[in-house]
Formats: structure tokens, C-alpha cells, sequence
């Protein structure tokens, strides 16, 4: 542990610690001395050295509550990088994407900067960003402080995995107990243990499920869409189950936001004015229901988890109805290119970019700017911090 600690002026009052918010300051002193302070649980309040500089996040967690790291698992919404070590069209390694992220480097984050996993560690003060499993430089604090094993094209459904050449939630799991192995020998078990069950698990897929395997190429619409969505739910049961025998605790399932609201969703079966898609909205929020449903039933069944379905439906939703409440000026196209269909390899340097992504709700036209994940994140928090201890 780091010599460097922080000193924070507290009170207690009605049980509740409040941080008065002073510049933290670097003391060279010991675990002991600073203990002798009697004013802050170190362990809870100051979980790492970026912490410590970094006033401890922007959250306030439940009293005895500690979140050692944050992994992420699914799809292009959680992927930090880990489609550029695999085969597959579905990369972001490349200009436009990035352009305000660290001074402009693509990393294979499908954003114009920062993507959910970072605004995660950022807000708990655990670190500044997740890395990608797969990339060759990972530290070894950022084994102990989480990593992403999501990869874009992703989905509930294997089918999907497949059609996008994506690292399907199999092998993620397969790495995920790969890197609990390696963990081990850096920390012990024991050690890895505790990080493992103070940790906050972010599980994304779902929405490729519907918009690129069931609408789009049409392989699956020989099932109807309640039969279709019973199978990503039943899918999505049997990954959360081994992720807990993994010794996941407290994971949270994004859940399927308005995919007929997406630019390239209105493009492609919006009709001529690329209005939002009724059907595909309709099928998000069926299977919003069943993932919730089947959600409950698994917290029962599994006495020690904490499964947190997060509401994603509404609040992007919210975000396209009242752009002018949040300072968007743009809710139908996205900031790369036309704003109406590319994505991926259709956004390049060629495409051009808009002048102003903060005006934007969407950076393509599939995936938000890091501005619309800033105000999804500090509403997730706000909203369901308190539902996984």
C-alpha cells in the first residue's frame, strides 16, 4: 500500500460522513500514524494513490462499503480496444474515433473519448481508466483495479458473436477466469478473493441481438420476437450465472435502450423522414420486461448476488425528447460523416466530423459521444449505487 495518504477534514453527523471537499494533500507518513487520526477509514475513503489525488471520486458509497475494481463484459459500448487483437470488421482503432480522447489516440473505444467503463472508475475514484483485457501493456495495478473483456459485435445471442466476428460472452467468461489465474499469482488468492467480491461487474449486450441479427439480417426471423428475445434472456441467465460462480457479487445489466432511435436505426427502417422505428422500440422494452422478470428470479435463486437491471430505455429517451435540457442541439444524426449511417469502418479520416460533438447526443450513428455517456453515468450512479451493497 502507498505511503502517500490523504488528509481529509470530516464530521460525523446522523452516521453520515461528509468529505468537505479540501485539495488532498501527499503525507509521508505511516499506515499507523495516519490511523491515529480517528478521523477516516482509509481502506473506504481512499482506496489508491489516484483516489487520494483525485478528492476520492464523486460518489458517496453506502458507509462500509469499499469497490476494489470495475470489469466490464458484452459489447462496443463497453469494448476499450479489444476487437484490435482479433479479426473483425467492427474496429475503432482508427481517427475520427478518439479525437478527444488523451489528445486525440484511437484506442478502439467506439466514442469520440471517454466510453462508460472510464466514467465508472472515474466517479468512484478508483482510477482513471479500464484498460482492454487483451492489450499487451496491461500494469499490474490494472489487474487489481479492473478490465474490459467486452467486445464490439457482441451479444446474448451466440448468433450474433458469430455474424460480427466478435469475442463471443463464452470466451469472455474463458478469459475472465484466465485473468482470475493470473490475479492470483500477483495478489494470492485470498487477496484476489476480496477484489473479486468488492467489485462492481458491468454486463452490455443485447442491443445487436435486435437491431443487427433479428431486424437486420433477418436469420432469426423465422422465430417470432417474444420466442426470439425468451432466447437472449435464457442466454444472458446462463453468462450471469457462471459469472457468479466466478465469484461475481454485484453486477450490474445495462438494460436495452431505444435501438429504433438510433441514427442509423431511423436510417435504415425509419422510413423517409427517419422517424425513431416503432417495432424495434417496441422490442426493446419486451425485452427490457423478460430481462427484468428473469433478473428477479435469478436474485432469488443466487441468495449472496446483487443483479441490478439499469434502466437505460428511459433516460436516452429523455435525452431525445429534451435535447435542450442537457445542451444537445443534434439527437437524430451523429457527429461522424452524413450522421446517418456509418459506424465503424464507414467512420475514417475521409468522413469528416461535425464541429461541435458536445452539441451531439450521438459521435456515429450507432454509439453516444462521451458527453451523453457524462450525464447516462452520473444517473446510473445517482439512481442504482445504493441497489448493489
Amino acid at each position: 500500500m502507498s505511503d502517500h495518504f490523504c488528509y481529509l477534514t470530516i464530521i460525523a453527523m446522523s452516521n453520515h460522513i461528509i468529505n468537505f471537499n479540501v485539495k488532498p494533500l501527499r503525507l509521508a507518513q505511516s499506515m499507523k500514524a495516519f490511523n491515529k487520526l480517528n478521523e477516516i477509514d482509509y481502506e473506504q475513503y481512499c482506496q489508491s494513490e489516484y483516489a487520494c489525488n483525485n478528492f476520492l471520486g464523486k460518489v458517496q458509497l453506502p458507509k462500509n462499503v469499499v469497490v476494489k475494481a470495475v470489469f466490464a463484459f458484452g459489447d462496443s459500448i463497453v469494448d476499450q480496444g479489444n476487437n484490435n487483437y482479433i479479426e473483425t470488421l467492427a474496429k475503432s482503432n482508427f481517427l475520427p474515433y478518439g479525437k478527444d480522447f488523451n489528445g486525440g489516440i484511437p484506442t478502439g473505444r467506439f466514442c469520440n473519448g471517454k466510453t462508460p467503463p472510464d466514467l465508472l472508475v472515474e466517479e468512484l475514484g478508483i482510477k482513471e481508466l479500464v484498460p482492454a483485457y487483451l492489450d499487451s501493456n496491461l500494469k499490474s495495478d490494472d489487474f487489481k483495479t479492473g478490465v474490459s473483456f467486452a467486445s464490439g459485435g457482441c451479444g446474448f445471442d451466440p448468433l450474433t458473436s458469430t455474424i460480427a466476428s466478435a469475442i463471443p460472452l463464452s470466451t469472455q467468461l474463458t478469459q475472465f477466469k484466465e485473468y482470475i489465474g493470473k490475479l492470483e499469482g500477483l495478489v494470492g488468492k485470498e487477496e484476489a478473493n476480496y477484489i473479486l467480491k468488492n467489485s462492481l461487474f458491468l454486463v452490455v449486450a443485447g442491443s445487436d441481438d435486435l437491431a443487427n441479427t433479428y431486424f437486420a439480417t433477418e436469420i432469426r426471423l423465422k422465430q417470432d420476437i417474444n420466442s426470439y428475445i425468451d432466447l437472449m434472456v435464457a442466454k444472458a441467465t446462463e453468462f450471469l450465472q457462471e459469472l457468479y460462480k466466478l465469484g461475481a457479487r454485484s453486477i450490474g445489466i445495462f438494460g436495452i435502450p431505444p435501438i429504433g432511435c438510433l441514427p442509423s436505426q431511423r436510417t435504415l427502417a425509419g422510413g423517409p423522414e427517419r422517424g425513431c422505428a416503432k417495432e424495434y422500440n417496441q422490442a426493446a422494452q419486451l425485452a427490457n420486461t423478460k430481462f427484468s422478470i428473469g433478473i428477479d428470479s435469478l436474485t432469488k435463486k443466487l441468495a449472496q448476488s446483487k443483479f441490478v437491471l439499469i434502466d437505460l430505455y428511459n433516460p436516452i429517451l429523455d435525452l431525445i425528447v429534451n435535447p435542450q435540457k442537457y445542451g444537445f442541439e443534434e439527437v437524430e444524426k451523429g457527429c461522424c460523416g452524413t450522421g446517418k449511417i456509418e459506424v465503424t469502418m464507414l467512420c475514417n479520416k475521409f468522413s469528416g466530423t461535425c464541429e461541435d460533438d458536445t452539441k451531439y447526443l450521438f459521435w456515429d450513428s450507432y454509439h453516444p459521444t462521451e458527453k451523453a455517456y457524462r450525464i447516462l453515468v452520473d444517473e446510473i450512479l445517482q439512481k442504482n449505487i445504493n441497489n448493489f451493497f
